[in-house]
């Protein structure tokens, strides 16, 4: 199977890491914050969010890759005074200059275009891209991950 995403792919990866376990005070709200504003993307399809995937990397660090429809809609939720993100992160700044690195946040954002991004998919059920989009037979966009990357 493949993932059934059609045109550009948006990916978000986001994650904190904990520096100092002991400073529960700097990391606990930063970790808290994120069900939140997946929760509030989830129950709203016309956001723009397609699905997400927490992974964790240790103890230290957590990890969420999200797949949106557009860069419009990511940046548009990111800068909505009503939505959960600007509170979160104007708190966020704000115990980041009182922390002292307990804390650390990174995030990425990729903008893939239409045949540049392939997925296949073995004794899997629906992960990743085809969870959020949906799955499609491999051959409808080629046999050969050459050929899905050239589909557009």
């Amino acid at each position: 199977m493949t993932a059934a995403a059609e045109g550009d792919v948006v990916v978000f990866h986001i994650g904190m890491r904990i520096n100092n376990f002991r400073a529960v005070r700097s990391w606990w709200p930063v970790f808290l914050a994120m069900p939140r504003m997946l929760k509030e993307l989830s129950q709203d399809r016309a956001g723009g969010m397609l699905g997400y995937r927490l992974l964790l990397g240790g103890p230290r660090l957590m990890y969420i890759v999200q797949y949106w429809e557009s860069r419009e809609k990511l940046l548009a939720y990111a800068s909505a005074p009503d939505k959960e993100h600007r509170p979160a992160w104007a708190a966020f700044n704000r115990r980041l200059r009182e922390g002292k690195g307990k804390v650390g946040f990174w995030h990425e954002t990729f903008v893939v275009p239409a045949g540049s991004h392939e997925a296949v998919y073995v004794n899997m059920p629906a992960f990743g891209l085809a969870r959020a989009t949906g799955v499609a037979p491999v051959g409808r966009r080629g046999e050969r991950a050459a050929d899905r990357l050239r589909a557009v």
